[in-house]
This record gives structure tokens, sequence and C-alpha cells, in this order.
């Protein structure tokens, strides 16, 4: 288990972290997610050791890195968005030179090579200079030394980066099957890599915590604030006077047109199915498709990470209110037993 405790990064004025924190539990694959600059990689960095915090704590396995580094330190394998090769070695003599700084005994080195160099796919590059590596293969040499030691937390900061698609399903399966034995926390641009692998998502922006829960409750629970998909057999201009005509809608959007249909995303500050369903069947055009639209963890992303502190405050407030909700409701059916 990791925990984050009230973490802060301070340069001068500038907080590239800003009193976060969090929990990562045992067997997790956990996505930690932010636009550029949101102080993902200093996180990562303080929580190995390689940073220094200006406040906070970070415990690994119980232990804290700053008071206990090399018993935090042998917890943890990492691999940073810039992997730490050195190009005059053979894939084989790095990852021995990192067996040998991760203390590995002797007797089990040659054995743990082979199975990392299974695990990454890299046999046929072992005898290779580093230096003649594609990036994709030198991505992989830095996994490898991140597994080396099998260590109990795996930190993998950006671990697809220059992969073909190929080598990209490769490293997710990969990522799969170490999450069996071990915690792995993954840091991503891509979004559809996080929804594919990670059991829990972390957003942050500017340095700040903004929410934590799985890739699925993100996409409900933002889509909770009202949000439709409509499909009507009409020309888009009829069925938007009819739409425009209807109270309580707030915007709508244009999603596609057949020859005789139209898809619209209706925003509503309020249920008005039924007034939709009246309102088109006044109108003569029949309704082929009303159902609530939710959205994807690409737009919950977009809205709670956006430029704009309002948007994106409203974003946050929006998954606060439907958290408690759920947990208003959750209390009332436990009281009802």
């Amino acid at each position: 288990m990791i925990e984050v405790k009230n973490l802060v990064k301070r340069y001068g004025d500038h907080y590239a972290v800003n009193h976060l924190s969090f929990t990562v539990e045992d067997g997790q694959i956990f996505g930690f997610l932010g636009p550029n600059g949101a102080g993902k990689s200093t996180t990562m960095n303080i929580m190995t050791g390689y940073l220094a915090a200006t406040e906070g704590q970070v415990l690994v396995e119980g232990h804290d890195i700053l008071e206990e580094p090399e018993a935090a330190r042998a917890c943890i394998g990492y691999l940073p968005e810039i992997p730490p090769l050195y190009p005059d070695m053979t894939v084989e003599e790095y990852l021995r030179f990192c067996a040998e700084l991760k203390k590995i005994p002797k007797e089990q080195r040659t054995d743990q090579l082979t199975k990392v160099l299974a695990l990454t796919h890299l046999e046929d590059m072992s005898a290779r200079l580093i230096r003649n590596l594609s990036k994709g293969y030198r991505q992989r040499v830095g996994l490898a030394q991140a597994i080396l030691g099998f260590p109990k937390i795996i930190i993998l900061d950006e671990p697809t980066v220059g992969l073909d698609p190929k080598q990209v399903v490769e490293i997710r399966d990969l990522i799969r099957h170490l999450a069996k034995d071990h915690t792995v926390i993954l840091s991503s641009h891509i979004l559809s890599e996080i929804r594919a692998v990670c059991d829990r998502v972390l957003i942050i922006r500017k340095g700040r915590f903004v929410v934590c829960d799985t890739p699925e409750d993100l996409e409900e629970k933002l889509s909770a604030g009202g949000s439709l998909e409509l499909t009507a057999k009409a020309a888009p201009e009829a069925a938007g006077a009819v739409l425009d005509r209807v109270a309580g809608i707030t915007g709508r959007t244009l999603l596609g047109r057949t020859e005789d249909t139209a898809r619209f995303a209706i925003h509503m500050e309020r249920d008005i199915r039924e007034a939709l369903f009246f309102a088109f069947a006044e109108a003569g055009l029949p309704l082929l498709e009303l159902r609530p639209r939710t959205a994807s963890l690409e737009e919950v992303f977009l809205d709670l990470t956006d430029d704009n502190d309002t948007v994106a405050a409203r974003a946050a407030a929006l998954f606060q209110t439907s958290v408690e909700t759920a947990e208003k409701e959750a209390v009332g059916d436990e009281s009802d037993l």
C-alpha cells in the first residue's frame, strides 16, 4: 500500500503539487491522470524518493520515504518518463548492472534476468547495444529494469510512449499480468489505455486532487448531471424547432443525421423525458430513441481539467453532488431493511 498525505512540492511561489492526498491499495492497477504540468511526474518522483517534498508524507508499505528511504525503495520498481539507460551497454549488461544496484543475490540474478527478458519480449535483443535499439525497444528495456527484483509496487510513468499498436497491447497484457502479484501505478495520456487496464483512476489538476474513482463510476457520475441522447424521425431543423419549445433544455448538440433522422445530445436542468415525448408526439414526429447519455472518460477528463477554472469547478462540484446523492440513497436503502 502507498499512502500520500498532504503532499506539497513548491518552487518559489509555484506549487507543482498542492496538498495532495490519496491511497493506493494492494493489488490495484491505479491510473494517474492529469494534463501536462498537473504534477503527475513530480508526484511520482517524490513517491519513489527521487525528489524531496516541501511538505507532507509518503508511506510505502508503512515505510516513510524520507525517514526509511532504502526500505521504501526496496518495495518499488520505477520506470520514469525518460528511461535511465546506458547506451554503450548491451541489454543484458545493463539489466545485470541494475540487478547489482538492486542488491539481488548473485545466485538469483540469471534466473530473474531470464524471466524479465521473457516478460518484456527482449530475448532476441539481449546481446544488442542499447544505442542501436528503436525507441520502443528502449522503452521495454526501461520497463524490464523496473520489474527486475519483482518489487511489490511498480510505478510506470507513460510506459507505452513510442510503442507501436502491437507492442502497446503486449504491454497492457503485461501490466494485467503484473497486477496479479503487484500493485501497479500507471501514468498515461492515452485515456483508452487507462480505461482498458485500471481499477481506479485519480485525476489531478494544477497539483491538486480532483476526483478518484473507478473509470466506470467516473463516467456514470459525471453523466448524472442531466444529458440525454435523442433520435427523431425528422429533419434536424424540424426536430430542433420542437426542442426549442421544451422548457428545461440548457443546450443541444446535433450528433448525426441520415436522410430522414436526426440525433441530438440534450443537456437539461431537470428530467424532461415526458415533456419531450409529448412535444414530438404533438408535432407528429416519431421519437425513435430517447436514453440517458453516458459521458466518456475523455469527456470526464476534459471537463475536470479544463483551463477555465469555473468549468472545472462546476464539473468537480457536479461529480461531488452525484456522490453525495448516491450515498444518501444507499443510507436510505439500508434503513429500509
